[in-house]
């Protein structure tokens, strides 16, 4: 979504009169899949990182973002309800122009072109998945993860029901590995994670994506950044998690 520029008739401090100044862009809206699951603390931290942010429940909303996640949750019952009432043929649609879009958890499964053992559910991002491959609810887990687009700091990747990603297309980067296999990647301006950021305090992916919807917005190019092949830290126990 694009924005007119607009202009302040006031000249900043040090510019001469008469000289107009190019008002801050505004950022794009950003929405939220309220089907079901981790909604509100996806909602939370966008905002935290400087977004507009809300809930979509209904299918008319999707026109008018600049971008959307996908939150964690049941991703069959998400499939169904998405598929039922529109709301994934429009999602399709505008991620195909360009809109960016961040699977985490479920809706890594949601993206996935390929999934083992069922059929794709919103087929966009050229990876084949496997679901629920660190456990049942019992097993999940918090673990220290490398992702250097990010920088130097761990971040706290939490591994709840987890699915992982058994392969990449060529044109997929590979931001982040726990023991070996993928678990956040990127094609163009399509992001998936097999862990929950929203339920972290760290607002650094979520300023990531943030950073794509802002550039897709203005028409930026993307960038090519190589993948990484770091293994994270040992995992910890994180408590109890929430079930989606």
């Amino acid at each position: 979504m694009t924005h007119p520029p607009s202009w302040e008739s006031s000249p900043s401090p040090g510019a001469s009169a008469g000289s107009p100044r190019r008002a801050a862009a505004p950022q794009p809206a950003v929405g939220v899949l309220g089907i079901q699951g981790a909604v509100s603390e996806h909602i939370q931290l966008l905002r935290k990182s400087g977004s507009e942010a809300f809930a979509i429940r209904r299918a008319e909303q999707l026109h008018a973002l600049g971008g959307l996640v996908l939150p964690g949750g049941e991703s069959t019952a998400i499939g169904l309800l998405g598929s039922r009432h529109g709301f994934f043929e429009i999602i399709s649609r505008r991620a195909k122009e360009g809109m960016p879009v961040w699977g985490t958890c479920a809706g890594m499964v949601l993206l996935a072109r390929e999934l083992e053992g069922q059929q794709p559910l919103l087929p966009l991002l050229s990876i084949r998945v496997r679901r629920n491959a660190y456990g049942r609810q019992r097993d999940s887990f918090e673990a220290g993860l490398e992702i250097p687009v990010l920088g130097e700091a761990l971040y706290p990747g939490v591994f709840i029901r987890a699915p992982v990603v058994t392969s990449c297309g060529q044109e997929v980067q590979v931001l982040a590995r726990w023991a070996g296999r993928a678990v956040a990647v990127q094609e163009g301006r399509l992001l998936a994670t097999s862990f929950h950021p929203e339920l972290t305090e760290d607002l650094r992916l979520h300023r990531y994506f943030l950073q794509l919807v802002s550039d897709a917005a203005s028409g930026k190019a993307l960038p090519s950044q190589p993948g990484q092949t770091g293994k994270g830290s040992v995992p910890r126990p994180a408590g109890r998690f929430p079930a989606f």
